[in-house]
């Protein structure tokens, strides 16, 4: 039984295997054509179940510099603003931008907009959310089959298994949603940039966002950076991405979005 159970592990693993943007290695294990599918749907839920804002002026605002951010990753790509008060924006497989109105009282100009709109859409190419529902249905069915062999009907058994779901829980899936988070700030730093918008915002960005958040649980038991980690990791990458940015802008990349 447990020879069966390494040799089908070690097959899944070995097909399922990807690479992120930043080299990492990745278990995906759903079709992209699926993951897209479930992305078109929860989007047209969520806009039958949200109120979408109709002002001209924010839509031509956020769609321009989300224009600017998808430029560089090709592809199909619609933006809806919706009316909330959150300050946050998401990216979706299958091509879908939402971002909440309560972003642009944060966002101060195009450049901050964009360092969100470039972090939501480097989530959707690394192929974070196939990945968190690949790490979900792995942790899933590794924990069935411990739990069959543990016999679960016995008290130790049940002590395992909570025991398991406490490590699942957090040394699995909380870390590797903390990494998918660095790796989509660094990457969505490099798209911005590579779109022509100032990288050097994104740092004021995150000190607003602070701001705003007031306190956050410690960073070793929540799925984003601390913002102190994350202003400091993404100045620590200026250098390269103001190449980036002067790069394109050489090459006519100069985003002119303005301000709400």
């Amino acid at each position: 039984m447990r020879n069966f159970l390494s040799i089908l592990l070690v097959s899944l693993l070995l097909s399922s295997c990807a690479t992120s943007p930043t080299g990492r290695s990745q278990l995906v294990l759903i079709p992209e054509s699926e993951m897209d599918q479930m992305g078109r749907q929860a989007f047209t839920n969520l806009k039958e179940e949200t109120p979408v804002n109709q002002q001209t002026t924010t839509n031509n605002y956020v769609q321009c510099v989300a224009d600017a951010i998808t430029r560089e990753t090709g592809g199909s790509w619609e933006v809806v603003v919706f009316k909330d008060d959150a300050a946050n924006a998401f990216a979706l497989p299958g091509g879908k931008i939402g971002v909440y109105t309560g972003l642009l009282e944060v966002a101060e100009n195009q450049h901050q907009l964009a360092t969100v709109i470039g972090h939501e859409v480097a989530h959707v190419q690394a192929r974070h959310a196939n990945e968190r529902v690949s790490q979900s249905l792995a942790v899933e069915q590794g924990l069935n089959v411990i739990s069959a062999i543990a016999s679960p009907q016995s008290g130790a058994g049940q002590s395992m298994m909570g025991m398991l779901g406490v490590g699942a829980q957090y040394g699995i899936l909380m870390p590797y949603s903390r990494i998918q988070e660095s790796e989509a700030d660094m990457y969505g730093l490099d798209l911005m940039a590579r779109a022509g918008f100032d990288p050097r915002e994104s740092v004021q960005l995150w000190k607003n966002m602070a701001r705003k958040g007031g306190d956050q649980p410690p960073e070793f038991l929540s799925t984003h950076p601390s913002h102190n980690t994350r202003i400091n990791d993404l100045a620590a990458r200026l250098p390269l991405t103001l190449r980036l940015m002067n790069q394109a802008q050489q090459r006519g990349r100069r985003p002119d979005c303005g301000k709400l």
